[in-house]
């Protein structure tokens, strides 16, 4: 198993599905060695074997995270001596010692997940013949916006695609893109949607003073609308911030909680006065743990309003903690729940008009936030372990045949 970042040194969802779906297969008797290319513990993840591709600490804290813009216009190929100071020097130590261990140890099946780990899945196929699985959980036009992004990322992305002997992508959504940009045929990819295990949220304590001013609006019959993710293009928060600005003017007591951080964040202040709601829209910074949790804990409605998500474990996660959801139409998550209001990105009305609606109408809230309850509790990270492994076996047949 190639993947970049595991939890509690991961930078968004990326880390945090590689680790349920890694323990899901553990349990179902798979062994895993799991590649890493930073140096780090990982105390809940004794169920397989990580290993540490360099010395580095975790990367998210210099740059070189799963979700930071790669510094690779001068690193088209790792020049020795230089060290590791760019992310095209990670992924070419990490390569070389994918190799070393292939070499010592081959493995059944190979599971690279997203572009960072493509490579290094590519080459562990050459030297051992053991078949590649490409886990896209998202692409370079995800990342830019649905723009073009970086051609380096491209080709390494569509090297990998045609190279790997099944694609697994984490929706429909994903996997028509990668029919449509790359070319890719349709029936090479098997939809392997996320799940989420609410069991892994239920032992902790949450302590409500973090937004304790969020928690007296609440109190004085506001409604706290929240959106937990980076700031990035992709995510669409200046239609968010919009769409919230044109909401106010219809409903006085609604109030925004944007949780996150990234290089929007500065213009995403601006906006917000500019619009005339500055009062209204409360920046966290990035959080992680209690913080993180407490966020959705004091919300009402989550707002995922990305411009191409796709899937967006977050959505789950704000469900979990009794959040009524608003997802845009370009969100893979959309399609394992009914019990949501749906609304293109750019749709900035569209979005006002459901943010009131819920926040006016309790009976409405309610409903929703029951119903989707029921709705995710349906997906199960065992069902998509289990079809992990019959997918490995399969390729594995195809492969030896």
């Amino acid at each position: 198993m190639l993947g970049w970042e595991l939890p509690p040194h991961n930078s968004g969802g990326l880390g945090v599905a590689c680790y349920y779906m890694s323990k899901a297969l553990a349990l179902k008797g798979a062994s895993i060695d799991f590649v890493v290319p930073y140096k780090a513990d990982h105390p809940n993840a004794g169920f397989m074997t990580i290993h540490s591709a360099t010395s580095l600490n975790p990367l998210h804290r210099n740059g070189m995270g799963a979700y930071d813009n790669p510094a690779i216009a001068d690193a088209l190929h790792r020049k020795p001596g230089e060290g590791l100071n760019n992310i095209r020097d990670v992924q070419a130590e990490y390569v070389s010692y994918v190799e070393s261990m292939v070499k010592d140890k081959s493995p059944d099946a190979i599971h690279a997940h997203d572009w960072l780990t493509i490579e290094a899945g590519m080459r562990a196929k050459e030297l051992t013949g053991a078949p590649l699985i490409v886990h896209v959980h998202a692409t370079e036009f995800d990342r830019s916006g649905q723009g073009y992004g970086n051609p380096l990322v491209h080709e390494i992305e569509q090297q990998g695609l045609l190279m790997a002997d099944r694609i697994f992508a984490v929706s429909n959504i994903t996997k028509g893109l990668i029919v449509s940009r790359y070319n890719i045929p349709a029936d090479k990819i098997e939809v392997l949607h996320n799940a989420f295990d609410p069991i892994e949220l239920t032992n902790y304590t949450y302590d409500l003073r973090t937004y304790k001013y969020l928690e007296h609006l609440r109190s004085e019959g506001f409604t706290v609308v929240s959106t937990v993710t980076r700031f990035t293009v992709q995510k669409g928060l200046i239609h968010f911030l919009k769409a919230a600005a044109r909401a106010s003017e219809r409903y006085d007591k609604l109030v925004f909680l944007m949780a996150g951080d990234g290089e929007q964040r500065d213009e995403l202040v601006r906006l917000s006065a500019d619009l005339g709601i500055a009062d209204k829209v409360f920046f966290t910074g990035f959080v992680r743990g209690r913080q993180w949790r407490d966020a959705y804990s004091v919300s009402d409605v989550f707002v995922m309003s990305s411009v191409s998500e796709p899937f967006g474990l977050t959505a789950l996660e704000a469900a979990h903690h009794d959040n009524a959801l608003i997802i845009s139409k370009q969100s893979g998550v959309g399609e394992v729940l009914d019990s949501i209001f749906r609304f293109d990105f750019w749709d900035i009305d569209r979005l006002a008009d459901q943010m009131v609606a819920v926040a006016a109408s309790g009976a409405l809230k309610h409903e929703l936030k029951a119903n989707v309850k029921r709705e995710y509790a349906r997906l199960s990270w065992d069902d998509v372990a289990a079809r992990c492994l019959a997918i490995y076996q399969h390729v594995r047949v195809g492969v030896a045949s």
